[in-house]
């Protein structure tokens, strides 16, 4: 009898010892952002279509900054409720999202 449970024993660790281990796979995951640059412009030369819209679609806000990339895309830095908000438009006062 100690022979049979000696030799179990003995079977079950030889078995342990061959065990391997599954590798894992870890995956690198590169994130590029491309920022755009803006240059500042005057607030008086905003185009108008852009100033119009602003004050349509926020009648209290208070246009601080305003930046213009190569696509004449704008950068607007407006105040409004006490709370200071970028905003992106086109030159003709579409607003875009980003």
């Amino acid at each position: 009898m100690k022979k049979l449970i000696l030799s179990a024993a003995i079977i079950l660790g030889s078995m342990t010892a061959f065990a391997t281990t599954v590798p894992t796979s870890n995956e690198l995951v590169q994130t590029l952002s491309i920022q755009e640059e803006y240059v500042e412009v005057q607030v008086e030369n905003v185009p108008d279509a852009i100033k119009t819209a602003l004050l349509a679609a926020h009648p209290d806000a208070v246009l601080d900054k305003a930046h213009v990339n190569a696509n004449k895309e704008y950068k607007l830095e407006v105040t409004a409720a006490a709370k200071k908000v970028i905003l992106f438009a086109d030159e003709t006062g579409k607003w875009i999202q980003k």
